[in-house]
């Protein structure tokens, strides 16, 4: 593989493994608001992250490359309100889509097909990501963070399960 691309991959993972504390940190918050379905939905999300790093560390070592992990800094943990943390979170999947988008580029440019077809999972998943965030915030605008509405958006969202995809 080229030595680009390969550093590029092992930096994201280190992002994915930061996203995976972001989410964890936004759980803690949501439980310090009463919100626990919120606290559930933030900890599928980190699962999902860990998840997407591992992806990144598999396909290295399967290609026969060295894996580096590095440390990351602290995620933000103080915020207004959950639609600020959510907006925050929203704002942060588009950074980690620039990152996956930036990975195809290097990979489109050293012309690796295989790195191609595998980043194009997460092109797809990120697509996702930014939608789940959104439509999220959306509901939670339209109800505001008190009374019956949030309430339900709450026990909604502690039905969220992590199921990893069947085939990865």
């Amino acid at each position: 593989m080229d030595k680009k691309l390969v550093d590029e991959i092992n930096l994201q993972i280190k992002y994915e493994f930061f996203s995976s504390h972001l989410y964890l940190a936004m759980a803690a918050f949501a439980n310090s608001r009463n919100f626990d379905g919120f606290e559930n939905w933030f900890k599928v999300q980190r699962d999902e992250e860990v998840f997407h790093a591992m992806k990144f560390y598999t396909y290295l070592l399967d290609r026969g490359e060295e894996v580096i992990i590095t440390g990351f800094d602290n995620p933000k943990t103080d915020y207004k309100s959950l639609t600020e943390a959510l907006e925050y979170a929203l704002n942060h999947e588009g950074f980690v889509t620039s990152r996956i988008n930036l990975l195809m580029d290097v990979a489109t440019e050293v012309k690796d097909y295989a790195a191609i077809q595998f980043l194009q999972w997460f092109i797809n998943e990120q697509v996702e990501e930014e939608d789940n965030f959104r439509n999220l915030i959306g509901k939670v605008k339209m109800v505001g963070e008190t009374g019956e509405g949030i309430f339900h958006i709450d026990l909604e969202a502690a039905k969220r399960i992590f199921t990893p995809p069947a085939a990865v």
